[in-house]
């Protein structure tokens, strides 16, 4: 039997048949290889591909390399290796990654290929748990800013690098006890807090004198002889000095910086008057010149310190009027004028005295309030002024001897019944007196005639 003819109509059929078939058996495979190659290089496509790219091998995923993804820290997020072996030397623990694991500890820079400590605090340590070590600090020489708080452990010389490095160091309640020329080497620091730490020296300027960058200086309840500095950094916007055993008066130098908002030198030993132009510290939110012995009155300049907040000038020997300016500070929240020796009538209005947080004005004893202005219901601790200004006499108490002294000029008294009380009072007197006599003499007769009747005998 032959073969049917090329020309035939059924071989175009057949061909197209099987040649239909062939690309509809390539198409889904050149679609399925190009898939992943699309997705490789196109992330953002990659989220809508179809769900049958899900059960492709984990090899042909493309997952993000590790070190860019931003959920997951890089092998360069990592403390500094020395670093880490000088904070286990201290015997501080931490974790491979403390400058994001415990950033009320310690914070980093972000340097490549290691980072680097920039701030460590040293909180509730003991000798027992911490020692300095100064090759410990050596390794450790980025810090920028170091504190201790409560760690009464024994300070040492901290490396040059690192002293040359800090720009604050804190130390409350901590490193025993610390000499002013220990403190003078921080000489790049803007931020400076020494609190319930002894220091010994022999004046502020000590401490202060090659700080040419300082800001902020605190150094309180440390036991600090001399006197306060004459000599200041303008760039100073923070002093506290409270707590001391400073001596002499306050130098007018103290009123040529500019940029000071606080200034507090209580309880101290400072003596004279608070200076005439400390008017000057235009910029002063907070003064403190509480428990010293100064004297003189409040100087009429610092009506010129608009922004005051808090004025503190309580237990001193500050005399004089109490200046009505304090009523235009807009700003004032703390006014204690107590324990001085002021005199006059108060100026303020009760509109005024309510509109303060805390006001104090008790133990001036030459002080008195317009009961006018003033209620009695606020309790200030001084008289009510009478009608020539000064303080009225409190009522005398009841256990008063003066009391008693004019007992017969009170409008309670009646001279009639005194009177009758007098001789009423004496008259029973005498007669007790001479019935006493009567009895002494026959008692002495009886007696008397005993003895003779035996001596006749």
């Amino acid at each position: 039997m032959s073969s049917p003819p090329l020309s035939s109509p059924e071989a175009p059929m057949s061909l197209l048949t099987v040649f239909f078939c062939l690309l509809l058996f390539v198409k889904p495979t050149t679609s399925a290889t190009a898939s992943p190659a699309t997705a490789a290089s196109s992330p953002s496509i990659a989220p809508a591909a179809s769900p049958a790219n899900h059960s492709l091998p984990a090899p042909t995923a493309s997952p993000a390399p590790p070190s860019t993804s931003p959920s997951r820290p890089s092998s360069s997020s990592t403390l500094d290796p020395k670093q880490l072996i000088a904070l286990d030397s201290l015997n501080i623990p931490t974790t491979r990654d403390p400058c994001t694991k415990q950033p009320e500890t310690a914070t980093c820079d972000a340097g490549s290929p290691f980072r680097h400590l920039i701030s460590l605090r040293l909180a509730n340590c003991s000798a027992d748990s911490v020692a300095l070590s100064y090759t410990a600090l050596k390794s450790l020489s980025t810090l920028q800013s170091l504190s201790f708080f409560d760690c009464p452990i024994s300070p040492i010389r901290f490396p040059s690098d690192l002293v040359l490095n800090l720009r604050s160091f804190s130390a409350v309640s901590s490193l025993r006890h610390l000499t002013g020329v220990w403190l003078s080497r921080l000489v790049n620091v803007t931020d400076l807090t020494i609190s319930d730490v002894p220091v010994s020296a022999s004046g502020p300027y000590v401490i202060l004198g090659n700080m040419h960058n300082l800001r902020s200086v605190t150094v309180s309840n440390a036991n600090l002889s001399g006197s306060v500095p004459k000599h200041w950094h303008t760039n100073l916007t923070h002093i506290d000095f409270s707590d001391n055993i400073l001596k002499g008066s306050i130098p007018n130098s103290i009123t040529l910086i500019d940029n000071l908002q606080s200034l507090n030198l209580s309880l101290n030993q400072l003596d004279g008057e608070i200076p005439t132009e400390i008017g000057n510290l235009i910029a002063l939110k907070n003064l403190s010149l509480s428990s010293n012995s100064l004297s003189g009155a409040i100087p009429i300049s610092m009506a010129s310190i608009p922004g005051l907040v808090s004025v503190d000038l309580s237990s001193n020997q500050l005399n004089g009027t109490v200046p009505r300016f304090f009523t235009e500070m807009r700003n004032l929240k703390y006014l204690n004028l107590a324990k001085n020796n002021f005199h006059g009538v108060i100026p303020f209005n009760e509109s005024f005295i309510k509109k303060l947080e805390v006001f104090k004005i008790g133990e001036n004893s030459n002080l008195c309030y317009n009961h006018s202005t003033l209620s009695s219901k606020l309790k200030l601790g001084i008289a009510q002024c009478d009608k020539h200004g000064l303080p009225m006499s409190p009522p005398p108490s009841k256990g008063d001897s003066s009391a008693n002294d004019n007992a017969d000029t009170s409008d309670y008294d009646d001279s009639g019944d005194s009177g009758n009380k007098s001789s009423h009072h004496h008259g029973p007197s005498k007669f007790v007196l001479g019935v006493a006599i009567a009895l002494s003499s026959i008692v002495f007769l009886i007696v008397f005639l005993i003895l003779l009747s035996k001596c006749c005998k």
